[in-house]
Parts: structure tokens; sequence; C-alpha cells
């Protein structure tokens, strides 16, 4: 579906996990958020990622990152961590 100039999906994909993921997310999981919120993704995770997920959606970027189309995002859940790499596709 066409989303218009500037408008890009984001590819959320779990590099890391340590401890017990209560929703059961390993390494490899991933998800593609075009328009709606993914099916099956922690809404947690999600509420945390969000902010991030916009800007690469958007076009944007933190300056401080070194490739302008990645940046990675952590659940909030410190004791059984579960690290995600959201990705701008274009």
């Amino acid at each position: 579906m066409y989303q218009g100039p500037g408008h890009y999906p984001v590819k959320i994909e779990v590099i890391s996990q340590a401890g017990h993921c209560a929703n059961g997310h390993k390494v490899g999981d991933s998800w593609l958020v075009e328009h709606v919120t993914p099916s099956g993704l922690c809404m947690g995770a999600f509420n945390a990622m969000f902010p991030r997920l916009s800007i690469l959606e958007f076009g944007g970027a933190f300056p401080w990152q070194e490739d302008k189309d990645e940046i990675p995002c952590a659940c909030p859940d410190a004791k059984n961590p579960v690290v995600f790499r959201l990705t701008r596709v274009k």
C-alpha cells in the first residue's frame, strides 16, 4: 500500500533476549509495521519503541545514530530484557 513520500514501513526484530519473556519473544522473531500495531507483539515493548518507530517511519533519525535507518530498543522489563532492532524499510 502506498504511504506517501517520506512514510516508510518499519521492521521490528528481536536481537537479544535474557531471562523469561512473558510473551515468549525470542531472538529472530520479527514484525513489519505499516498501518496497525503488529499482532502478537508485547504492548509494553511496543509502547517503549513507539517514539523511535515513529521517527523511522517518517524519515527522521537521532543525531547519534551511526546507521540512520536503524535504532535499537529494549523492552521495559529490566529483569527479563528483550532487545529489538527497528529498521526503516526503503
